[in-house]
């Protein structure tokens, strides 16, 4: 057996890791699939130096892929829906919808709130950003607003209905890890989570109104080319509804959004009459084309198809592999499992563990683990000071699962970046939900409001 890996040295080792990353991908603008290879290939040349088993790397590869299956399938499954819904007309409709209601004024806190509550009800932030988001993001930039502002909208209403919702999968994840009942997470959630939402809610109100400076005009022509090129019509709802129904019967993601991209295929065939299948095949693989001859049209609504998510899928890739050979050598778990013994009151226990969880995400890069890691880790020693387990629950959430959107190599940041065509580093600073959930969750540590305990204690 080797040398236990000590504290000092696993810090020294990440911290490293974390500045090449850092500075591949803010400084010097890499792409983060460069990046992350650089520092697979840095990680293999610190175990060579410390002659760590060599298979050690494809153990860690294999047991860190194992968590991003069903998030890589279910991301090619979204570029196909995103191609098939506009080809049946249904973001178009969403978006001639959009313009006849939504007000350009308030048009930004709008879509947080739609977003918001539409998340709540199907329990999926990739699904909502994929679907209305799309329609809402063609919408705001053809009213002249800020592209990274309308993403950081949409964004926000969208993880909050995510996190809030009792079907989201991190949610349910998070309430399974510490052993709490779900829904009395998300009633302990509400301490920290309505805050931001609000506060979220202001901002929004406040800079989104600053910003809307179209012209009527050019929306009036966007409208006009919609209703001439695509079918525009209430029928053309059905697959949002649909998306309602399966969330309601608690479907599984992958076959609720293969559902909905039979049923838009059928739309398709049935608007057009005939279809040809290899032209079809051509729109689910690569994506719609759009050539309506109206340039901005044409530049928001070419997208989709399953190649487009080969960056998301090839960097989810390497970023799990990261992982895991940082987990297989135990460098993650050697200081988050020494940070845990050192922590004495609550406060600081609560803290670490929301520190621990963003920690997770930069390294790792995925949602999941950003929750089973640290909640592993800390579940104990919460038991041990008569924390209930709602609060390493709700802190999980606060510091995993909504940070993993504001990391350019983590995997719901790269699918939001891939699906706006707006990088992370750009929507980062508008997605104040994800900024401001760990700050109330610290203020809730700090004060003891909304920390609840397993027993009576004094403080």
């Amino acid at each position: 057996m080797k040398k236990k890996i000590g504290l000092l040295e696993a810090s020294v080792v990440l911290l490293i890791i974390l500045c090449c990353i850092s500075l591949g991908v803010i400084v010097f603008k890499l792409s983060p699939n460069v990046v992350i290879l650089f520092a697979v290939a840095l990680t293999i040349g610190y175990m060579v130096m410390r002659k760590m088993p060599l298979e050690w790397v494809n153990e860690g590869i294999i047991s860190g892929l194992k968590p991003g299956v069903i998030p890589i399938f279910i991301f090619l499954l979204v570029g196909a829906l995103i191609a098939v819904w506009i080809q049946a007309g249904i973001i178009p409709t969403i978006m001639v919808i959009g313009f006849k209601l939504l007000s350009v004024k308030w048009f930004i806190p709008s879509i947080f709130l739609v977003c918001a509550i539409v998340g709540s009800a199907v329990g999926s932030a990739f699904t909502v950003m994929s679907t209305i988001g799309i329609a809402f993001f063609g919408i705001g930039v053809t009213l002249g607003l800020n592209p990274p502002l309308i993403v950081g909208a949409i964004a926000s209403g969208a993880i909050f209905g995510d996190k809030m919702s009792p079907l989201s999968e991190s949610t349910n994840l998070a309430s399974a890890v510490v052993e709490a009942d779900l829904f009395d997470h998300i009633k302990n959630m509400m301490w920290s989570t309505i805050p931001a939402f609000l506060v979220s809610l202001i901002l929004f109100t406040v800079i989104g109104k600053s910003d809307a400076t179209a012209e009527l005009t050019n929306v009036k022509e966007v409208t006009q080319v919609l209703e001439t090129n695509f079918h525009i019509s209430l029928w053309s709802l059905i697959p949002i509804l649909l998306m309602l129904v399966c969330a309601w019967k608690k479907l599984p993601a992958i076959m609720t959004i293969l559902l909905n991209v039979v049923v838009a295929v059928v739309m398709i065939i049935i608007q057009q009459g005939s279809v040809d299948l290899a032209n079809l095949a051509s729109v689910i693989e690569n994506g719609f084309v759009s050539k309506t001859g109206n340039e901005q049209v044409d530049m928001l609504l070419t997208r989709g198809g399953i190649n487009s998510m080969t960056f998301t899928v090839l960097l989810i890739i390497l970023t799990l592999s990261l992982g895991g050979i940082l987990m297989r050598i135990g460098l993650v778990t050697t200081v988050i499992e020494a940070v845990a013994k050192k922590l004495h009151s609550p406060k600081q226990l609560i803290i670490v563990s929301l520190l621990s969880s963003i920690g997770v995400n930069i390294f790792i890069g995925e949602q999941l683990l950003s929750v089973i890691l640290p909640g592993n880790a800390f579940k104990d020693v919460y038991k041990k000071m008569d924390l209930d387990p709602v609060v390493l629950s709700r802190t999980l959430e606060d510091g995993g699962t909504v940070i993993n959107y504001l990391i350019p190599w983590g995997i719901a940041g790269s699918f939001v970046a891939n699906t706006f065509g707006v990088p992370t580093m750009s929507y980062m600073p508008f997605v104040f939900f994800s900024l401001l959930s760990p700050v109330f969750s610290i203020i809730s540590a700090l004060t003891g409001i909304g920390v609840r305990y397993t027993k009576k204690v004094a403080d």
